[in-house]
């Protein structure tokens, strides 16, 4: 079982001497995450399938990152992952790593697009939490954040497989945590809001094809429903991860991060 909360006085640093692994680790948000648990004094590990992009991410960060090249999606990739870090204790999981998908009505998604985005953001999911929980289990404690999004619990038209898949992640965490929990281990997912960066950009773009409005419109009709008028950053939803971690009680919860958008 975990342990007893630390006195205040030793919460400078929640995450000293504890390694985090995160996926989808190399840009974007999984960099927002890696740099937030750096900075609660967690060695971190971060995976991606470019690498190039982890190797500068991990230059950029510092002497406490390091980095593996893995595709979430295969077991082969995991399993080689989960051999090469037989001699880190990963306390800290975060299965940050997901695509986007088509952007499409359903009957033009062709099974082969809607295949691979739940081959990554949901079976890259399970293959992670099997292949890594096993040894929290054993030590009695650990965490798993699993990010997952508000739009898996409103309707987004022509994103079914985006949708659909990130619903399957916060039941997928509810279950697994009423499974780990007795052995110590928290899982709980974040679902973010919109977050500005390159994705909802794309996003903005194609809507404004689809619309024929300029990208102002498309961006300014989307941010409306936030009760804050705005999206969320990428530090936020960094920052957001950490503070999970810290709430020691939490676990089976799925937090919203979205700026006040409606999410039910």
């Amino acid at each position: 079982m975990t342990g007893p909360t630390p006195p205040l006085a030793d919460r400078a640093a929640p995450l000293a001497g504890r390694t985090a692994l995160v996926t989808g680790g190399g840009s974007g948000l999984g960099r927002a995450i890696t740099r937030s648990l750096l900075a609660d004094g967690a060695r971190v590990v971060i995976t991606g399938r470019d690498e190039a992009t982890l190797k500068e991410t991990a230059s950029r960060l510092g002497p406490h990152v390091s980095h593996r090249v893995c595709d979430v999606s295969r077991p082969d990739d995991v399993g080689e992952l989960a051999r090469s870090l037989a001699g880190e204790e990963i306390s800290v999981l975060v299965n940050n790593a997901g695509i986007a998908g088509p952007v499409a009505p359903l009957t033009e998604i062709t099974p082969r697009d809607w295949d691979e985005v739940f081959d990554v953001n949901v079976r890259g999911v399970f293959l992670m939490c099997r292949a890594f929980l096993p040894a929290m289990t054993a030590r009695g404690a650990g965490d798993i954040v699993n990010v997952a999004s508000v739009s898996g619990k409103r309707p987004l038209a022509r994103r079914t497989p985006y949708c659909a898949s990130k619903m399957a992640v916060i039941g997928l965490t509810a279950t697994l945590a009423a499974e780990a929990g007795p052995s110590g281990v928290t899982v709980n997912s974040l679902s973010p809001g919109p977050v500005s960066g390159p994705r909802m950009e794309r996003n903005f773009r194609l809507e404004a094809e689809r619309t024929g409005s300029t990208y102002a419109e498309a961006e300014q009709a989307f941010v409306a429903r936030s009760a804050l008028g705005r999206m969320v950053t990428e530090d936020e939803v960094g920052e957001a991860v950490s503070a999970m971690l810290r709430m020691r009680g939490l676990c089976g919860a799925d937090i919203d991060l979205s700026a006040g958008m409606v999410a039910r």
